[in-house]
């Protein structure tokens, strides 16, 4: 039995402390409000610029999501106490989080007014 549950204590442990992918990262609120004072146009170029930190912040996260995986995977089988040093990076899942919350705001703004901006959702990103 104690075969067993160490193996999976230690996998538990070394899977929590890795980076989530960009996908898996939901957004923080952010008031609309931020952006009552902007017109169309001004929301359609603040939408490019923050959607442009969205997509490369969601590869920087990525990256760091599959080389935490291929370091929990080489530390679980060639040398298991490096599992507990592998450490998602939370700060640019928070930073990616407030990006994708800006967005939200964004559109929902947008639609308050009647813009008619198309706001697009991907599934990778």
């Amino acid at each position: 039995m104690k075969k067993i549950i160490l193996p999976l204590a230690l996998i538990a442990t070394a899977l929590s402390g890795c980076a989530q992918k960009a996908a898996d990262v939901g957004p923080t609120y952010v008031s609309p409000l931020a952006y009552q004072g902007y017109s169309c146009n001004q929301l359609v170029q603040e939408a490019n610029r923050v959607s442009g930190k969205v997509g490369e912040l969601s590869g920087v996260q990525n990256k760091k999501a599959s080389n935490d995986a291929v370091a929990t995977g080489v530390a679980l089988v060639v040398f298991w106490p490096a599992a507990f040093l592998i450490k998602g990076d939370k700060q640019t899942a928070a930073k990616l989080g407030r990006l994708k919350g800006e967005l939200e705001a964004l559109e929902r703004t947008s639609v308050q007014r009647n813009c008619g901006i198309t706001f697009r959702r991907t599934t990778t990103g």
